[in-house]
C-alpha cells in the first residue's frame, strides 16, 4: 500500500483499561509481562507449568513437547486425563450447589443446572451411550439445537472417551451426511426439532433424509424431544433420549485417556469448498480453553458469562461446552434468535440473568446496532463489566457503538482473533493490562508467537505494511491434523514456508505499537495497480458512511489494474434503483476515496438486501467472488442461511 493511502484502521482512539476493572483483574501489566518473559526464556517450561497448574491429571506427564513427527506436534503425551472430569467432578466439593448453566429457550422456558445436577445428567447420559454400544474411540455426531442437552451430550462423549463431532443444527441433510460419513460416526444424537426465529427447525427429518441417502456407519440415533411436534421413529435404530437414560445410574467413572486422545472433530470450510475435519486433542485443547477464559474474559467466581455462539462452531466448544465449565463458572445458554420477539431479546436476557461478561459476533452487533439504541436502553445492562467480539474483525464504528451503548463506556472490549484450528484465543487484549483500539485484536497472548511475514517468511518490521499472519512455534491447543487427510493438513497449514510456521490463512499488519490488525483472508487481499488493499479496510470505510448498514468487498480480474474492487452494499433504507442507485454509487465511491484514497474506490457497487452468510453469520466470500466474475455457482451452498439471496445478487430476483 502506498504511503499516501490512509487506512480507516489507522485508529487514533485508544482506550486504557478502566481503573476499577484493572484493580480487580486476574492479570495486570506486571503479571502479564512476567508471563511473556517466562514464555520467551523457557517456552516448553512455560506451557508445562500452566498445564500442571490448570489441569487435574490422572497420570502426570513427563514429556512436554514431542516434535519427532513435525508438523504433527504432540503435547504432554505420557499424561492421562479426562476432560469431563476436569469440567465437572473437580468442582463438586466446593461448587456442587453453584449454578453451572442457566438455559433459556426461545419460547421463554428457563431451566437452571447446578454443577451437581449437571454432573448427574452427564453421567446418566454417558451410561446410556455405553448401553447403546458406544466405546472409547468411537465417533458420535451431535446435531442438536442450542439447548443444554447439546452440552450434556458433548460432555458425556468426553466422559467415556468417544470422539464427538458437532454439526450445526442449521446445516442441511446433505451437509450432515457428508460429515457423518467422513467421520465414520456410529451414532447420531439429535432432537425432534429446535426453536429458531419463531419457527421449528426440523432436525430429526434432516437426520432421516441424510441416512436415507447413505450413512453406512450409523447404527443408532438418539432423539431428544424438544419441540414435541411428533416425528417418526425407526424401529431398532431410533431411541428416545428419555428411554435411553431410563434406569441408568447417575454415576459414571470417567474413562482416562491419553493427553493426545481426539476429544472432537469439527468440520470447517476449506478453500476448495470441501469441509475439513479439524481434529483436536484432549489436554492441549483443554489447557487453552481454561487459560483464555481466565486471561481474556477475566472470569471470576461471581461472574455470569454469556457466549452467544452455537455449539456447532468452535466458539461454542471452547467458550460454552468446555472452558467456562472447566473454570467452574456460571453461564447462560440461549436457544434462539436475537430478534425474537423483538430486537431487545439479547439485552433482556442479559438484564434478567445478571450477565457480567458478554461475548458475541460483529455480525450480531451490526444487526442490532441497525435497530437503534432504544432496545438496549430499555434494559438494565449495568451489571456488564466486560464485552467481547469473535468471528471476524469488527469495524470501528460498530466497536464504538458496542462500547458506548452496550458497555456504557465502562466495559473493556476484548476483540479476539483465533480459529477453529487454533482451539482458543491467540491474539486478544488482556483487559486489565492492555489498552484497546477499535478494530484491532491488539497483542498475542503469552506463549503465542504470532508474527507478520512477507512472501519469503521474513518478519515485516515496517509499521502498517501488510503480510501473512503466522505462528512461529507450535502451541498446545493447535489442531493435530485434518481427519483422514494428513497431507491436506501439511499442505494447508505448513506448506507455504517449508514447515517453519503455521500459516493462519489471514493477512495482517502491525502498527507502530505492535498491535495486530487483521486485514482478511489471504485471498481477500486485493492487488490493485500494485497496491495491496485489505477488503476489511474498504468494508470499514463503507460501513462508516451513515447510509450503509453492511458491506462486503471482493475482487475480480481487471485487464489493467490486475484486480477491480466489487462492493456488495446493504443500505439502512430501501434498496435503490435507477438514478437513485447511480447517485448513491457516486456518493459511496467518493466517500471511500476520502476515507482511504482514490485507489480504493470500488469499481462496481451492487446494492442488495442480503449477503450470502452461513448460519453462524460468516459471509461466504467465495460465492461473492464467483458472482462478481459472472461464474456459474457449482459449489455447495447448503450452509447458507438464505439461499434466495444468491438469485438476487445474480440479478435474477
Amino acid at each position: 500500500m502506498s504511503e499516501n493511502i490512509e487506512s480507516v484502521l489507522h485508529e487514533e482512539r485508544v482506550f486504557q483499561p478502566p481503573q476499577a476493572f484493572a484493580a480487580e483483574a486476574r492479570l495486570n501489566g506486571e503479571s502479564l509481562s512476567a508471563l511473556h518473559r517466562q514464555a520467551a526464556e523457557d517456552y516448553e517450561g512455560f506451557w508445562a507449568e500452566r498445564a500442571r497448574e490448570e489441569i487435574s491429571w490422572q497420570t502426570p506427564f513427563s514429556t512436554i513437547l514431542d516434535e519427532s513427527d513435525a508438523p504433527h506436534y504432540r503435547w504432554f503425551t505420557d499424561g492421562q486425563i479426562n476432560v469431563s472430569y476436569n469440567c465437572l467432578d473437580r468442582h463438586l466439593a466446593e461448587r456442587g450447589d453453584k449454578t453451572a448453566i442457566v438455559f433459556e429457550g426461545e419460547p421463554g422456558d428457563v431451566r437452571k443446572y447446578t454443577y451437581r445436577e449437571l454432573h448427574a445428567e452427564v453421567c446418566q447420559f454417558a451410561n446410556a451411550l455405553k448401553a447403546q454400544g458406544i466405546r472409547k474411540g468411537d465417533r458420535v455426531v451431535i446435531y442438536m439445537p442450542m439447548i443444554a442437552e447439546a452440552v450434556i451430550a458433548m460432555q458425556a462423549c468426553a466422559r467415556i472417551g468417544a470422539t464427538h463431532s458437532v454439526v450445526f443444527g442449521g446445516f442441511s441433510a446433505e451437509a450432515l451426511r457428508d460429515r457423518v460419513n467422513d467421520a465414520g460416526a456410529r451414532m447420531i444424537i439429535t432432537a425432534d426439532g429446535g426453536h429458531r426465529g419463531a419457527k421449528i427447525v426440523p432436525l430429526k427429518a434432516a437426520v432421516d433424509e441424510a441416512i436415507e441417502h447413505g450413512t453406512p456407519s450409523v447404527e443408532k440415533v438418539i432423539v431428544f424431544e424438544r419441540t414435541r411436534h411428533g416425528v417418526p421413529m425407526v424401529e431398532s435404530r431410533d431411541v428416545r433420549w428419555q428411554d435411553a437414560i431410563a434406569g441408568q445410574p447417575q454415576a459414571c467413572e470417567p474413562e482416562w485417556v491419553d493427553a493426545e486422545h481426539p476429544l472432537f472433530l469439527l468440520y470447517t470450510s476449506g478453500s476448495t469448498g470441501k469441509p475439513k475435519g479439524i481434529q483436536h486433542s484432549s489436554a492441549g485443547y483443554l489447557l487453552q480453553a481454561i487459560l483464555t477464559n481466565k486471561w481474556v474474559f477475566d472470569l471470576h467466581d461471581r461472574d455470569v458469562f454469556w457466549c452467544t455462539a452455537d455449539v456447532g462452531w468452535i466458539t461454542g466448544h471452547t467458550y460454552v461446552a468446555y472452558g467456562p465449565l472447566a473454570l467452574g463458572a456460571t453461564q447462560v445458554i440461549y436457544e434462539g434468535a436475537p430478534t425474537v420477539p423483538d430486537g431487545g431479546r439479547f439485552w433482556k436476557l442479559a438484564a434478567e440473568h445478571a450477565v457480567t461478561v458478554f461475548y458475541t459476533a460483529p455480525t450480531a452487533i451490526r444487526a442490532l446496532m441497525k435497530l437503534g439504541d432504544a432496545f438496549p436502553q430499555g434494559h438494565d445492562l449495568s451489571r456488564l463489566r466486560l464485552l467481547g467480539t469473535v468471528g471476524e474483525p469488527i469495524n470501528p464504528e460498530a466497536w464504538m457503538w458496542y462500547h458506548r451503548v452496550i458497555g456504557g463506556e465502562r466495559c473493556p472490549i476484548v476483540d479476539t482473533w483465533w480459529q477453529t484450528e487454533t482451539g482458543g484465543h491467540m491474539i486478544a487484549p488482556i483487559p486489565g493490562a492492555v489498552a484497546t483500539k477499535p478494530g484491532s485484536c491488539t497483542l498475542a497472548l503469552p506463549g503465542i508467537l504470532a508474527d507478520v511475514v512477507d512472501e519469503q517468511g521474513n518478519t515485516i518490521t515496517e509499521a502498517d505494511r501488510g503480510g501473512y499472519l503466522v505462528i512461529r512455534k507450535p502451541w498446545p491447543s493447535m489442531l493435530r491434523t485434518v481427519w483422514g487427510d494428513d497431507e491436506r493438513y501439511r499442505k494447508t497449514y505448513w506448506g507455504m514456508f517449508d514447515g517453519r510456521f503455521y500459516l493462519a490463512g489471514d493477512s495482517a499488519r502491525r502498527d507502530a505499537d505492535g498491535y495486530f490488525w487483521i486485514m482478511g483472508r489471504i485471498d481477500d487481499v486485493l492487488n490493485v495497480s500494485g497496491h495491496r488493499l485489505g477488503t476489511m479496510e474498504i468494508e470499514s470505510a463503507l460501513v462508516a458512511h451513515e447510509a450503509v448498514a453492511e458491506a462486503a468487498v471482493v475482487g475480480r480480474p481487471h485487464d489493467v489494474k490486475g484486480e477491480a474492487i466489487v462492493a456488495y452494499v446493504i443500505l439502512r433504507g430501501e434498496r435503490p434503483t435507477g438514478t437513485d442507485a447511480d447517485a448513491m454509487t457516486k456518493t459511496l465511491r467518493d466517500w471511500v476515496a476520502k476515507e482511504i484514497g482514490p485507489i480504493a474506490k470500488p469499481d462496481d457497487i451492487r446494492f442488495t438486501e442480503g449477503l450470502p452468510k452461513t448460519r453462524s453469520g460468516k459471509i461466504m466470500r467465495r460465492l461473492l467472488r464467483s458472482i462478481a466474475k459472472g461464474e456459474v455457482i457449482t459449489s455447495d451452498i447448503s450452509t447458507l442461511e438464505n439461499e434466495a439471496v444468491i438469485a438476487q445478487l445474480q440479478g435474477k430476483a
